[in-house]
């Protein structure tokens, strides 16, 4: 296993079929035994539709950041200004890639995209039963705040703790 530092850079329309690819990937290694199939597949679509990533290129609200070891796509995140400041939005590593300093590094890069926009503080939503991932976001300094069900249409709902890191 490569343990060189990952390279960050933002996404650039060239890697947005590659970042829609990584997704597939990761969900399907981690939410199988969290939700349904059905629900995976809708939000895979939904979410991470190359056209719909490419258009939140162009929102200056929103960025995109892309982990790359080589030529080789480790992960990638995702945040977006709010009223109440920044979502960290999407936050995902390849399983072969995890505990090597990849999340991290994405979640600094997007905490200092946040302060830079004058944000107060980085939220998020995971799932309730994401253990690894709760464990994660509280090493980076994130508190559960609140923990709800979020409808999601068609019959899906989130059920998730919402957590936040001052900045």
């Amino acid at each position: 296993m490569n343990d060189a530092q990952p390279s960050l850079q933002r996404l650039t329309a060239a890697d947005v079929d590659a970042v829609s690819a990584l997704a597939r990937v990761v969900w399907l290694a981690t939410y199988p035994s969290l939700i349904s199939q059905a629900q995976i597949d809708a939000m895979l679509a939904g979410r991470y539709a190359p056209q719909r990533i490419r258009e939140q290129l162009d929102d200056p609200r929103q960025a995109w950041w892309v982990a790359k070891r080589g030529h080789t796509l480790a992960g990638f995140a995702h945040a977006m200004l709010d009223e109440s400041g920044c979502k960290l939005d999407k936050l995902y590593v390849h399983p072969d890639q995890q505990r090597h300093g990849i999340g991290i590094a994405l979640e600094k890069t997007v905490e200092d995209w946040a302060r830079r926009q004058r944000a107060g503080r980085v939220w998020l939503q995971v799932n309730r039963g994401n253990a690894q991932a709760i464990a994660a976001y509280r090493k980076y300094g994130f508190r559960i705040v609140e923990s709800r069900v979020f409808d999601i249409g068609g019959g899906f709902v989130m059920d998730d703790h919402v957590m936040e890191h001052t900045l």
